[in-house]
């Protein structure tokens, strides 16, 4: 009987260590991840921010940024492309997931140009910007996930907090980790650089331009104060570029 009692004492003693090392794991993967780890990361749109996270009552898990028709979309890092597929809502969409543990969203693409299960590295193209699915105009919408993307969208968190505050209306760039570069910009137009007149042509855009010239539509935008990226054939642009006049 003393060793049928110290039998079932020891099974109980290891199924209570077992439960505590399982149980313990999982509390360890649900720990929030770390925004330090998303430091590197850069903006994957250039364009305009036309909505925020928590708009919508509450229901906008994301922000929209808009911008030229077919405008490359770039991962904010490395990372693996976990879902790839048309959404009646997202329409073209790409999901991210990161070696971090983070999941990126982007959604409302015109193409899609990366795979499910294929590695991307950070500011890869991983499609063009579009106006499909639940959209209203041509933009990027992005989201960010503290963990795995759900249908409730319960880990989404506002992109500002690994961006930086901005706002409706406000420039953005792509491929850096500040995509508001208003110091940077600044800098760059104060005595380092100079501009050409650019006289603008039918059909041409603010991004065609600045693709042309190789420079930002925010420093486009800014050099002729801008508010908005409506150009007029016939107008005349100032155009940075690198000599100092």
């Amino acid at each position: 009987m003393t060793d049928f009692l110290k039998r079932i004492l020891i099974a109980g003693a290891l199924g209570f260590c077992i439960s505590l090392i399982i149980f313990g794991g999982v509390a360890r993967a649900e720990e929030p991840l770390q925004i330090s780890d998303t430091l590197h990361w850069v903006f994957p749109a250039e364009g305009t921010i036309t909505d925020s996270f928590g708009t919508r009552g509450g229901h906008h898990k994301g922000i929209d940024i808009a911008g030229e028709a077919g405008s490359p979309i770039f991962s904010v890092d490395n990372g693996t492309v976990s879902k790839s597929y048309y959404s009646s809502t997202y329409g073209h969409v790409v999901f991210v997931k990161h070696e971090s543990g983070f999941e990126t969203v982007y959604a409302h693409l015109d193409k899609r140009l990366v795979r499910e299960g294929e590695s991307v590295e950070k500011a890869q193209v991983v499609g063009e910007m579009g106006n499909t699915g639940r959209s209203t105009g041509t933009h990027l919408h992005f989201e960010i996930h503290q963990g795995k993307w759900n249908l409730k969208k319960e880990l989404a968190i506002d992109p500002y907090i690994v961006f930086g505050n901005g706002e409706v209306g406000q420039s953005v760039f792509a491929k850096v980790h500040d995509p508001y570069q208003v110091v940077e910009v600044s800098k760059e137009m104060v005595g380092k650089r100079g501009f050409i007149q650019h006289a603008i042509k039918s059909g041409e855009t603010l991004w065609s331009i600045s693709h042309t010239y190789k420079v930002t539509v925010g420093e486009i935008k800014r050099l002729n104060g801008l508010h908005t990226t409506t150009i007029v054939t016939g107008d005349s642009l100032k155009i940075p570029t690198n000599e100092s006049h």
